[in-house]
């Protein structure tokens, strides 16, 4: 017996016509395949039912299913008798049953049972064949009153309209014609099916299968990005009042406490225990030598010096931060240890009692150190140890380069320290190299016979760019092609121009070569003309990276090429996105313009995170932050082991152009336990525009750090800031909001979007190279993630809200629009009476007109001044559309780039990308038609219809010579406007006269 078997899925139907007589219906459908008959249960009182039921017909004959029908109906089921009345039908054919890989949901508009029925509606399907022998038909059921469905299960809030379907229905839609909405419904039962026990599945009158086709792909769901709740609460920002260095802040502004005022007053001092240890001498020797190091030790805290071999006179000058939030004991022991490969031993100690250890508050000088006798016992000669002990706080000099015991926790490796440290990188300054390839002579080729198939490749470190190819049979060629590419100030990668002859598939030859040190090439900060220069061609590479000298005096013939190489410092080097650039200079210095004013961040703690990584059977997260802006980038101290990191550190940067975005990012270390092949984990980031903060006003929020997994957007912790913009300048500030946005070369010079694309990509290349050379190093990921270089991937979450952004752009002129419609419709009677009073005003007065829109305008605004927002702008999670995102969806952002999917997945894919595609297509097309039509009307593509449009241009040229302008104002805007007795059902003249213009379209292949 066959196990091959038809499965229907019953998702819902939409808009189905009343029959209850109280505008609803109590619905049902019936499936008929092959002699057999299934019945879904009745959803009472909706004129759009959800089901999500399936069945499985079994197919007798599997040669005969091309030839099978399967019927659809629905019906609604009256309970007074019993009876039912028929609401429409779906009749699918055999092409319409493919495999479940192939199956999607489809929505069928319902069919008239004869001519006079009125039926309306549209009804979800998916069918697809299985051959699962694990799938087992469904039960029929017999020939009853349809069972009634008593379970109300909750529905989402809000499910995102199809991102096709918008598109269509935008420019498709008539004006009269009423707005149906189709959705992609989620089958919510179907995962607790997968879930139940066999008993529990079989008491479920859900499902009618027991299986679902494993080998397919799953049915798109829609999911909420804010389970349990109805808005998004937790995702919000907070507001918060921390007591800080300069005070408590309350409302943005900070009031004074009693105490001193301190440099960093937007941070919460934290007070620590220093203690530099600079070096010792005369330790005592030992047979063997000595391998000295020193341990400082306050309670059950400690930290240790690196060990020096074979030396009596050891150096270390290291400097320890004891947090004093965390001291149990009050006495600091410093103790110098001879490491041993069994055990260390103790050559002495220095012991200080905390109460007696001096304060020091910036900016008083630095604490001396001293010299101090090493102690062991009753022996006192076991040599001196220098030593400085205070307590401070994190203002203090030597607190970035500080060993934290507050970032501490277990036995860490001493590599792994130099990895934990606080550190202020500058971003190497970038330029734009531009080469231009001009020709080249006296070509040494192999075979000067045959023709000539030359490119010049050109490469500066990891960025290779080839000219195109030219043919010819002499030994001169010419390209004349410019070529751009990005160098990082100091200049250590030289250029390398090399001549390439193609003398067979996939087989080169080099002709010749040349090395340029970057730092010899013309610099520019303008457009002005740059010398070019010939370059003799050595025949090797290794010749080539000798340089000039290396060619002999003797040679009399040599090959050469003509090129132009200079540094463009007039434009600015994007390292990032367009849209949160945090700087807008030229790479030029001498275009710098003076700072207007100065941007101070506190980074105060990170709360609430989740665990990133198991160590020793438990969740652990070493988290530290990273902030970008400009050229600078800090990095705060790690805070190993903990959920709830403290930072407090604050930084400074100067604020040249309000337009930009400060980043700030927090990351899981992955390198503290010699772990060198593992990655710093994203936990999330927060981006600040400079312009949305006021002058002087201290911003203390909690971030919500929102990353999006491929199952869905997660919360992974608060990040808590103080941020604070101080202006020199209100009216300097002012009047840059008039200059140009970009240095001036990008609008004399302008670079394409493919082009300013390419070289963004290689300037995060180079910044993410030296970056990474630091120390500690910032790795690629990171730098990549603050950079936003995955934004240009295509995304249809992306594309969605992108769409709907665009949508709620234009919502205003729509609605506008729509008002009028209602005005022209007189719906309200008394408003279009004042609105004709209105536009009599404003014609009789035209100088009235602009008057009245600008003072529209400023009451608007002005009316939006009351609900201005008191906060910094956040990641938006509804504006990002994750919130109605499938997990396919989510699945195909996340994958790699080529991808790594399955072949199926991948034209399942393609196939809805094409889809989407065509109506886009579609749509495109029908504007390029409106648009030939009134190219039409001058064209005499239609000789007739030129004809009558020129005659009524003539005779309206001199009507409306002779008639006032106010009087045709107010005749058109009258005519607009009448009433709809006088307005006529079909299309007016002007309107079917512009659709039988001629179009393109009959050209098209």
């Amino acid at each position: 017996m066959s196990n091959l078997k038809l499965g229907v899925e019953v998702v819902g139907a939409h808009e189905l016509m009343p029959k209850d007589g109280q505008g609803s219906c109590s619905a049902y459908v019936e499936l008929h395949f092959d002699g057999q008959k299934f019945r879904s249960t009745t959803k009472e009182k909706d004129l759009n039912p959800i089901w999500n039921e399936k069945f499985y017909f079994n197919v007798t004959d599997p040669s005969k299913l091309p030839n099978l029908t399967l019927d659809a109906c629905i019906y609604h089921f009256n309970k007074s008798n019993n009876s039912k009345i028929f609401l429409g039908k779906v009749h699918l054919t055999g092409p319409s049953f493919v495999p479940y890989s192939d199956a999607v949901v489809l929505h069928y508009p319902l069919e008239k049972k004869n001519v006079f029925s009125r039926i309306k509606g549209e009804l979800g399907l998916k069918v697809f064949v299985t051959d699962d022998p694990s799938i087992k038909s469904s039960n029929p059921l017999l020939d009853v009153g349809p069972s009634v469905d008593t379970d109300q299960r909750s529905t989402p809030d809000q499910i995102p309209v199809s991102f096709t379907n918008s598109i269509v229905s935008l420019f498709s839609r008539k004006k009269n014609e009423p707005r149906h909405t189709f959705h992609t419904l989620p089958n919510s039962n179907e995962e607790k099916q997968h879930k139940s026990s066999p008993s529990a599945s079989a008491k479920t009158t859900k499902d009618h299968g027991t299986h679902e086709n494993k080998s397919g792909l799953p049915p798109p769901k829609v999911f909420h990005a804010y389970p349990g709740s109805s808005h998004p609460m937790d995702y919000a920002l907070k507001e918060t009042s921390p007591f800080l260095g300069g005070g408590q802040v309350v409302g943005g502004r900070v009031k004074r406490g009693y105490g001193l005022a301190s440099s960093y007053d937007l941070v919460e001092p934290m007070q620590y225990l220093f203690v530099r240890v600079v070096k010792a001498r005369d330790l005592p020797s030992k047979g063997g030598g000595l391998d000295p190091y020193v341990e400082v030790k306050v309670g059950n805290f400690k930290g240790i010096t690196k060990h020096y071999e074979k030396t009596q006179d050891p150096e270390w000058n290291q400097v320890f931060a004891f947090s004093r939030d965390n001291q149990q004991s009050t006495l600091l022991e410093v103790m110098v240890k001879d490491k041993n490969m069994l055990a260390d031993e103790v050559i002495g100690t220095v012991k200080f009692d905390l109460h007696d250890v001096p304060t020091r508050v910036p900016p008083n000088s630095p604490l001396a150190p001293e010299w101090y006798r090493i102690e062991k016992g009753k022996d006192k000669k076991k040599g001196e140890l220098m030593l400085a002990v205070w307590f401070g706080t994190q203002a203090d000099e030597a607190f970035p380069d500080a060993w934290h015991s507050d970032a501490l926790s277990g036995e860490l490796s001493s590599s792994a320290y130099a990895q934990m440290r606080s550190k202020v990188y500058h971003s190497p300054r970038l330029w734009y190299v531009r080469v231009r390839v001009i020709e080249a002579q006296d070509l040494l080729v192999s075979d000067n016979s045959r023709v000539h198939d030359a490119y010049v490749k050109l490469q500066i470190g990891n960025q290779i760019l080839k000219t195109k190819p030219v043919q010819s049979r002499t030994l001169i060629l010419r390209w004349d092609q410019e070529l751009m590419f990005v160098a990082a100030e100091p200049f250590e990668e030289p250029l390398i121009v090399s001549v390439e002859n193609r003398v067979g598939p996939n087989k080169d030859e080099t002709i010749g070569a040349v090395v340029i040190p970057l730092n010899q090439a013309d610099k520019r900060a303008d457009d002005r003309a740059i010398h070019t220069r010939w370059y003799h061609l050595e025949e090797s590479m290794s010749s080539a990276m000798d340089g000039e000298h290396s060619k002999k005096e003797k040679d009399k013939f040599f090959s050469r090429i003509h090129l132009s190489v200079c540094l463009d410092g007039g434009y600015h080097v994007f390292d990032g996105s367009t849209y949160y650039s945090g700087d807008l200079r030229a790479t030029s210095k001498q275009l710098w313009k003076k700072p207007i004013g100065i941007l101070e961040l506190g980074i105060l703690s990170v709360d609430g995170l989740h665990p990133m990584k198991t160590r020793d059977g438990r969740g652990s997260t070493d988290t530290y932050c990273v902030a970008k802006y400009g050229h600078k980038w800090v990095r705060t101290r790690t805070i190993s082991d903990s959920l709830s990191a403290k930072y407090n550190e604050q930084y400074t940067w100067e604020v040249y152009d309000p337009a930009t975005v400060l980043t700030v990012g927090v990351f899981d270390n992955g390198h503290l336990n010699n772990s060198d092949g593992n990655k710093d984990l994203k936990i999330g980031k927060v981006r600040i525009r400079i312009s949305s903060l006021e002058s002087g006003r201290v911003y203390t929020n909690a971030y919500p750090l929102l990353v999006l997994h491929p199952s869905g957007v997660k919360k992974m912790g608060d990040l808590h800031l103080a941020i604070r913009f101080s202006c020199f300048s209100t009216v300097d500030l002012m009047q840059l909001y008039f200059k140009p946005h970009l240095p001036k070369m990008h609008y004399k010079r302008p670079l394409n979007l493919m082009e300013q694309e390419k070289l963004r990509n290689q300037a995060v290349n180079v910044v993410a190279a030296r970056l990474s050379r630091a120390e500690p190093p910032l790795r690629k990921e990171v730098v990549e993630y603050m950079c936003d270089t995955d934004s240009h991937l295509w995304s249809m979450r992306r594309s969605k809200a992108n769409f709907y952004r665009l949508m709620t752009v234009f919502s205003g002129i729509f609605r506008v629009v729509g008002w009028l419609g209602e005005v022209s419709a007189w719906k309200h009677p008394i408003t279009t009476v004042l609105v004709h009073i209105l536009f009599l005003l404003l014609v009789c007065f035209p100088e009235l007109i602009l008057p009245t829109v600008f003072l529209y305008l400023f009451v608007i605004g002005m009316w939006n001044w009351r609900f201005r927002p008191k906060f910094p702008p956040y990641m938006n999670t509804r504006l990002s559309y994750t919130d109605g995102v499938s997990p396919d969806e989510l699945d195909e952002e996340f994958d790699t780039f080529p991808t790594s999917k399955s072949p199926d997945i991948v034209r399942w894919r393609y196939d809805r990308l094409r889809s989407v595609a065509g109506r886009i297509q579609s749509v495109v097309g029908d504007l390029a038609t409106q648009g030939e039509r009134v190219q039409a009307l001058v064209s005499w593509r239609d000789p007739r219809a030129t004809t009558m449009f020129m005659v009524f241009c003539f005779v309206a040229a001199i009507v409306l010579y002779v008639t006032p302008f106010q009087l045709t104002v107010l005749l058109a805007g009258f005519y607009l406007m009448r009433h709809p007795m006088f307005r006529s059902k079909v299309p007016s003249a002007p309107v079917n006269f512009f659709r039988r213009l001629p179009a393109l379209t009959d050209s098209m292949l």
